[in-house]
């Protein structure tokens, strides 16, 4: 039982925390009862539970009018052909997906040599990015091998056999250290493989080891260092999905896996110039990787070309009764089928004062496409105060870092940092966080409303609400490269005041050639026609083959 005496000075201090106002008569009923409150809050904190564990309440992105999406028939890729292998090394690393699956399924280029090429790369490139925190070796050149084997045994396992990939320290890999980037969990070793290593096993893919993840699913700082990205290393590559999308940005891998709470696939994209796509929620399972944010947490692919990505999704797709957020549901995608008739969306303050001339062509581009391009607009609700539902999801998962102090650990310690943000939520109210759940209800709403009257949303994926509502609604996002900016190096990100910054440039020193992306949001489960439109933007705007330079 609690021994300590509640004063109405307590109460009254309280309430400065919380954002309201009692009377001195109130404050006085209150002293006599809340020992019991506190003592059965102390009471559930002796109860320890794992990351794994589940919450009982369940998101699902789905209003009562939902009609999930028939199957529409066999996966249609372009099958271009991509012409010989080139004799340069580097022209095969930074090939697209689409060519090197083409490579590979036709036997002009094997998994082994590949395989070889991706880890020779790593080793001289790794030092600088730090973009990967474990190499599997032996396992990836076992796992090429095998590819090979079965290839000439006349068995093809599908467009990602034998391509090598990097996947997020958040998933767990059996017998290799899955550290999730930060101090308190860096020797964590796993006694099992998480659902997406299994699935890309079974597509033929090659696992080149683990990339960098900033500490606990936030930023690009982790225990090894800081990921930084390949247009100018003297920044970091953003996060949390860092290592992912530096090593892809870098031609370290065919493609990536990394995953998106608020803006982790999208960010890293954006600084690193890479092609994300954030799936609709509870399309892919998360069994076997670290919880963060169980109504939030989604899992995707990084890679070079639109296209690419499309053929990751189909391969890691699926239910999975494992992960208590699943959602089964079809996978539908025909890169001949182009874009004829779609409407396109999209709020004209996103395009205003924030925005940057690449921002303004990237629109531009989408009204040369032969479309339908029209101004929509969203209802006037505080998106931002949704972010309290992730802080409160967040801290509670890591409780047990906050109450024992272990948070001390973790290399970064600023204000916008998880530490400070983790204590800051033991003073959200539970009262506002079910008000909050409802008010997620009404984003819900809002999006379906404004997905009612066009096919496609485009937009600069910080401006505005969208960034924040529709991580918050489950919609799908793919960020593509939309050209370039000439910018000063940036700093950390930051969460915090309701909003995720990116950091600011630095507008006094030297500047750097950098990528800026545009982001394409979609329906519910129809991931298809935002990859087709990113297709037919990617070829107009034409600038998705640039290499970075590695300027320090």
């Amino acid at each position: 039982m609690t021994e300590t005496t509640i004063t109405p000075e307590d109460i009254a201090a309280a309430e400065r925390l919380m954002g309201i106002a009692y009377t001195a008569r109130e404050r006085a009923q209150m002293t006599g009862n809340m020992a019991g409150q506190i003592d059965s809050a102390i009471a559930r904190r002796e109860v320890s539970l794992p990351n794994a564990a589940p919450m009982a309440l369940r998101f699902d992105p789905r209003l009562p009018n939902f009609a999930m999406p028939a199957p529409e028939g066999v996966l249609r890729y372009s099958g271009s052909d991509p012409g010989p292998v080139p004799d340069n090394p580097e022209d095969v690393a930074f090939a697209p997906l689409t060519s090197l699956s083409a490579w590979v399924g036709s036997g002009v280029l094997s998994s082994r040599s590949l395989t070889e090429l991706y880890l020779r790369r790593i080793e001289a490139l790794n030092p600088k990015l730090e973009c990967f925190a474990t190499v599997m070796r032996k396992q990836a050149l076992a796992e090429a091998d095998a590819a090979d084997a079965l290839l000439k045994g006349g068995v093809y396992l599908g467009p990602l056999h034998g391509i090598p990939y990097a996947l997020k320290d958040l998933f767990d890999t059996k017998g290799t250290i899955t550290g999730w980037g930060a101090e308190p969990f860096q020797h964590r070793l796993p006694e099992a493989d998480a659902a997406i290593v299994h699935k890309l096993r079974a597509a033929g893919a090659v696992l080149l080891g683990k990339s960098t993840v900033g500490a606990l699913a936030y930023n690009d700082i982790w225990y090894g260092g800081r990921t930084r990205n390949p247009w100018n290393l003297n920044e970091g590559s953003s996060g949390s999905s860092a290592g992912s999308a530096s090593a892809t940005a870098a031609g370290l891998c065919g493609f990536s896996i990394g995953t998106e709470t608020l803006g982790s696939i999208t960010s890293p994209s954006q600084r690193c110039g890479t092609t994300g796509l954030r799936p609709t929620f509870g399309r892919v399972s998360r069994a076997g990787g670290m919880a963060l944010c169980n109504s939030l947490d989604k899992v995707g692919p990084i890679c070079r070309s639109v296209e690419d990505t499309a053929m990751v999704l189909a391969a890691i797709n699926g239910g999975d009764i494992a992960d208590r957020g699943s959602i089964d549901a079809p996978f539908h995608f025909d890169a001949t089928a182009g874009i004829a008739g779609m409407k396109l969306g999209y709020l004209p303050e996103a395009f205003g004062d924030g925005a940057t001339d690449v921002d303004r062509a990237a629109l531009e581009a989408a009204k040369g496409l032969g479309i339908e391009v029209v101004e929509v607009s969203l209802p006037d609700l505080p998106y931002g105060a949704l972010m309290n539902i992730l802080y409160a999801e967040a801290a509670a998962t890591f409780e047990e870092l906050t109450l024992t102090d272990a948070d001390d650990t973790l290399t970064w310690q600023d204000d916008g940092a998880w530490p400070n943000t983790f204590r800051k939520a033991r003073f959200l109210s539970a009262v506002d966080h079910v008000q909050l759940d409802r008010l997620r209800y009404q984003v819900m709403l809002a999006l379906d409303g404004l997905f009612a009257e066009v096919d496609a949303l485009i937009g600069p994926f910080m401006t505005g609400p969208m960034l924040v509502a529709s991580n918050f609604t489950g919609h799908p996002c793919l960020h593509l490269r939309a050209g370039f900016l000439d910018l000063g190096t940036r700093g950390m990100a930051s969460l915090g005041a309701g909003k995720l910054t990116t950091g600011e440039a630095d507008d006094a020193g030297r500047t750097f050639r950098v990528p800026q992306g545009i982001s394409l949001w979609g329906r519910l489960y129809q991931e298809g026609p935002i990859l087709n439109l990113g297709m037919a933007l990617e070829r107009a705007l034409g600038v998705a083959g640039e290499r970075p330079e590695f300027p320090a």
